[in-house]
């Protein structure tokens, strides 16, 4: 019987493998981080993203921040300011972007 993995490890997997999923996934979990203010969440699926390319000190190249500067950004219990936010999402191959509501009542 084959092992079972964990849904990290197979979400790293896949994450690895497909950069348009990568940022599918991202994208969805800012989104909920929009509704639920979870930072958690937040910090986790960006970790996630993280080890499929690489890990820290992959990502800490490409930031030109130190591995140690990155991971207390990521286990804080606040949310990144933008600027961190959008250059750790640059480093991951992707940005911020800013969309109009769904909603009509938005204030046009």
């Amino acid at each position: 019987m084959k092992k079972k993995s964990t849904w990290r490890k197979y979400l790293t997997e896949r994450l690895t493998t497909n950069r348009v999923e990568t940022i599918h996934f991202l994208d969805a979990v800012i989104e909920e981080f929009q509704i639920y203010k979870n930072y958690t969440t937040l910090h986790s699926a960006i970790e996630v993203v993280i080890d499929a390319q690489g890990g820290i000190t992959e990502l800490a190249k490409r930031t030109h921040m130190s591995p140690d500067a990155l991971q207390k950004i990521l286990s804080s219990d606040e949310a990144p300011h933008l600027d961190t936010l959008g250059t750790i999402l640059k480093a991951l191959g992707c940005r911020l972007s800013i969309e109009p509501l769904a909603s009509e009542n938005s204030g046009s």
